[in-house]
């Protein structure tokens, strides 16, 4: 049997590092493969992250993927991940063989960087016997498209109808477009992220995301009588729409811009001839899971699967004694305040 292959690129500086194992005779592959591309160029640039990408394979056998960030920071660490601020990575792998032999890798690439532990966002499991940890507790949810959006407004249910109605009457105002829309957005963004007790991401994560998917990426503002209300990022990549990031204003909740924005990110999608809508992670009957559910959307298994090396994953999610007692701190700062403190912030958690 060919001997299975692995390669490690350092995305952000170029360079080719090899595992003990490693057999390629010709190092000068694509610097990115489609699993990786363009998520890992934008997490590096915008997160400011010491990025790789494990290659696997040989002339004669089956190749893989696996995209890694390392996550670090001061307060908390570092981690491995593939990949932070994206919903799936993870490996990517025709073969069993292929997938043990990047997971492989990936432990001893944690193991040499010193890391607390190596987190694979995955939606199928892998069965390796150093991955000593798992949740399971959210979910994908996704709504596969119709051809046109009148298809769309068809399956609704009347209740949702309505309450779509109902916020049209409030006279929002819909924006598209690139970079030009990021102050708004932003500034929803970050209001919204303070509110909900959590660390800002910088601006610099998403114009890098829009510079890095070349015309894929926009912005959707939702405004009324002059102000910001609303605003999501949208992707559109591969026959699928996703939404990494949305916010709504909550001083503006009675007026429904949130219900408002996701139909026009609906009927965007179907104009940009995507199949399929991806509204991101929720927690099973979460009031998240429930606002995407009535759309249509159905929910999809996410696994992520850990090498933990040193301390406890659930020491890391917000819903620790810890984190709880911090976020309500966080809820009461000055929105001048969150937004210079939690970009440093933010970057050190996976």
């Amino acid at each position: 049997m060919p001997e299975t292959t692995v390669e490690i690129i350092d995305l952000c500086h170029g360079t080719l590092m090899e595992s003990p194992t490693a057999s390629w005779d010709n190092p000068s592959h694509p610097r990115l493969n489609g699993h990786a591309s363009p998520w890992a160029d934008a997490v590096c640039a915008g997160l400011d992250y010491k990025s790789f990408i494990l290659r696997c394979g040989s002339p004669q056998a089956p190749r893989g993927s696996l995209p890694l960030a390392l996550v670090s920071g001061p307060i908390f660490g570092k981690f491995l991940v593939s990949l932070p601020y994206v919903n799936t990575g993870g490996v990517e792998a025709q073969t069993p063989e292929v997938a043990t032999a990047l997971v492989d890798t990936a432990c001893n690439l944690a193991d040499e960087l010193n890391v607390r532990y190596l987190e694979l966002r995955h939606e199928v499991p892998v069965d390796h016997p150093k991955l000593n940890h798992e949740r399971t507790d959210k979910f994908h949810m996704r709504l596969e498209l119709p051809d046109t959006d009148a298809e769309l407004d068809k399956t609704f249910k009347s209740k949702l109808r309505s309450q779509i109605k109902k916020c049209g009457t409030y006279n929002h105002t819909t924006s598209w477009g690139g970079l030009e829309l990021l102050p708004d957005f932003y500034r929803v963004f970050a209001t919204n992220m303070r509110d909900l007790g959590t660390p800002v991401f910088s601006k610099k994560l998403f114009k890098s995301i829009v510079n890095s998917f070349n015309g894929e990426a926009e912005f959707c503002v939702i405004h009324n009588k002059g102000t910001a209300v609303a605003a999501a990022l949208l992707v559109h990549s591969h026959g699928t729409t996703e939404v990494p990031s949305a916010s709504s204003l909550r001083t503006w909740n009675r007026t429904g811009p949130n219900m408002w924005m996701y139909r026009q990110l609906l009927e965007r999608a179907i104009a940009k001839k995507s199949h399929t809508f991806d509204f991101g992670r929720s927690t099973m009957s979460s009031s998240t899971y429930k606002f995407k559910k009535q759309w249509g959307a159905t929910a999809h298994p996410a696994v992520w699967q850990y090498y933990v090396r040193e301390g406890n994953v659930e020491q890391m999610r917000p819903e620790s004694q810890t984190n709880q007692r911090l976020i309500k701190i966080w809820q009461k700062l000055p929105l001048c305040m969150t937004n210079v403190m939690g970009p440093p912030i933010v970057r050190g958690i996976p």
